[in-house]
């Protein structure tokens, strides 16, 4: 291949240009990012950011020396509208395109927003760098009411954040418990109790009617949040974590499969001859992560699988996950299921500092620490030699105990 193309300067666009160069390709590498910043550090955002314990410079995933090192052609602050995969050719919106030999699409997810909320000024998402400038200079200045729309991790991230800032904070969650499909029950339960203890209100089991504004001079703004059992929370800042999108529509009309994310093998190879996808986009194996470990462990794999020309390589890795939250870290390793048991084997919630087995007829399938990082280690290396299994088989189906990460596979055709 003489020129391969990375769609997305993001955390997995980054590491699959780090995995061609290390992996021994010398071609023409070029990196497409729609936003006009440099690969950067997107969990800070919701977090470090928002308090003003991070700043910008500590954002950076790569300094000028190793950017030096990748050789790479950036084309920044351009966003990629299509695929002529019969003339092996990158449309760019504006207009220019690059001819490749071969693919890797790491495109990521965008916020997903609220109905009705579309120019009302105090409204805002949070996923890029520059929503996080916005919503950041929102929170500036006296106490703020504030109303987060979601309970999941931006949701619960951002409500920690802007307690901290010293904000009147409410949570607003459709569910009956925050990161229920995540953490089930039993965990959602404490979940929801560390929103209590600092003082922030959660509302759940609720979902939003609608936003009120007033008129102002560039655009209406936020006044309250109307609730479908008739409360209106009144808000001056309103954060909308609902989830997230992935960024595939540009692929439409493409041979590529486009399921909720772009349709991949184990190896993240997909039916396209010399495409593979990786990151928030990428459906591997019939999962879709929007994990920062997805992003950073994916890209080897697929990248071995696009300069092979044929699936030579598997993730394995158990999905694994974090989140900071009131002065509190959750870590999570593994895949729960609907009807799995939550056992407390070191700790207690009540001291918010805990490790939780998840299990299924006497195995465990996922592990949950809360502050506890040593357990959770042993814990997380106990579940791997279990049987790490590839991204889309069924529960019970495992690797050998200790067999290597990447694995022969069927072949894949080339672009």
């Amino acid at each position: 291949m003489r020129t391969v193309t990375v769609v997305g300067a993001s955390l997995a666009g980054l590491y699959a240009a780090r995995a061609l160069r290390a992996q021994g390709y010398d071609g023409r590498l070029v990196i497409v990012g729609e936003e006009p910043h440099r690969p950067y550090d997107r969990p800070p955002l919701s977090k470090g950011f928002l308090t003003g314990a991070t700043g910008e410079p500590d954002l950076a995933l790569a300094d000028a020396e190793e950017e030096t090192a990748l050789d790479a052609e950036w084309l920044l602050g351009v966003r990629a509208r299509g695929l002529d995969a019969r003339g092996r050719t990158l449309l760019l919106g504006d207009g220019r395109s690059v001819a490749t030999d071969g693919l890797v699409v790491a495109t990521g997810a965008r916020a997903r927003p609220l109905p009705g909320a579309e120019g009302l000024a105090g409204v805002h998402l949070l996923r890029t760098l520059d929503d996080a400038r916005a919503l950041r200079d929102a929170l500036g200045g006296p106490a703020r009411r504030v109303v987060v729309i979601g309970a999941g991790f931006i949701g619960a991230e951002t409500a920690s954040s802007c307690a901290t800032l010293g904000h009147d904070v409410t949570v607003v969650e459709t569910a009956r418990l925050p990161l229920l499909p995540q953490l089930g029950p039993e965990m959602g339960e404490f979940c929801a109790g560390l929103h209590a203890r600092r003082g922030v209100r959660l509302l759940t089991g609720v979902r939003v009617a609608a936003l009120r504004g007033r008129a102002a001079v560039a655009s209406p703004r936020i006044t309250a949040v109307e609730l479908a059992d008739g409360r209106v929370l009144p808000a001056d800042v309103v954060l909308t974590g609902i989830g997230a999108v992935p960024n595939d529509g540009w692929l439409a009309g493409s041979p590529l499969a486009v399921a909720d994310g772009v349709v991949c093998d184990d190896g993240c190879a997909t039916a396209l001859p010399q495409v593979v996808a990786v990151g928030d986009v990428a459906r591997v194996g019939g999962v879709r992560s929007e994990h920062w470990t997805g992003a950073t462990e994916q890209p080897a794999v697929a990248v071995r699988n696009l300069l092979a020309g044929r699936t030579v390589a598997h993730v394995r890795r158990a999905p694994y996950f974090w989140s900071d939250q009131y002065g509190v870290r959750l870590q999570f390793a593994g895949r729960r299921h609907d009807g799995d048991t939550a056992r407390v084997v070191e700790g207690s919630p009540d001291e918010a500092s805990f490790l939780c087995h998840y299990e299924h007829a006497g195995v465990t399938t996922a592990v949950l620490a809360v502050d506890r990082p040593r357990a959770f280690q042993r814990a997380r290396r106990d579940l791997g030699r279990a049987g790490a299994t590839p991204t889309g088989q069924q529960r019970g189906r495992s690797a050998r105990p200790g067999s290597s990460a990447l694995s022969t596979s069927r072949p894949a055709t080339s672009l």
